[in-house]
């Protein structure tokens, strides 16, 4: 046979391989990742709920979703086991403030001077004769034709 006919199925096959070994390096890591659950951990589920684990069953997990409120759920729907500081952040809404980072104001009026250049954007009789003198000529335009 012909190295060239077999050279398509070789790659072919090595690349089946290559998935196949990151399919499962994934997976291990879903694994780690599920073991390190226990009570008191902050999680979020496959569908993006964030909760407090309760227990911690062999294929379930008990979760309080709300203060008082308790579902069981699948180890599979864990999508992610997160810090406290970071589980705090997301649930209580507190900001991330980084101590390098600029402060925006929350409107554009600290942005401006104190009123020295301030420009009177607002319309006066004389602009609102010139508009009525543009459509007079308009209409003059159209009356000619």
């Amino acid at each position: 046979m012909d190295i060239g006919l077999l050279l398509p199925f070789i790659i072919l096959i090595g690349a089946m391989l290559l998935m196949t070994r990151s399919a499962k390096k994934k997976q291990q890591q879903a694994m780690q990742m599920r073991d390190r659950m226990e009570p008191g951990t902050g999680i979020r589920t496959i569908g993006g709920m964030y909760a407090l684990v309760k227990e911690v069953h062999s294929d379930t997990v008990l979760l309080e979703v709300a203060p008082g409120v308790h579902a069981v759920y699948a180890k599979n729907a864990v999508g992610a086991v997160l810090e406290a500081d970071e589980y705090e952040r997301i649930v209580n809404g507190e900001p991330d403030h980084d101590a390098d980072a600029p402060v925006v104001p929350d409107d554009a009026s600290s942005l401006v001077s104190d009123g020295a250049d301030k420009t009177d954007l607002s319309k006066t009789d004389s602009s609102a004769d010139d508009a009525e003198t543009g459509d007079a000529n308009r209409k003059g335009d159209t009356d000619s034709r």
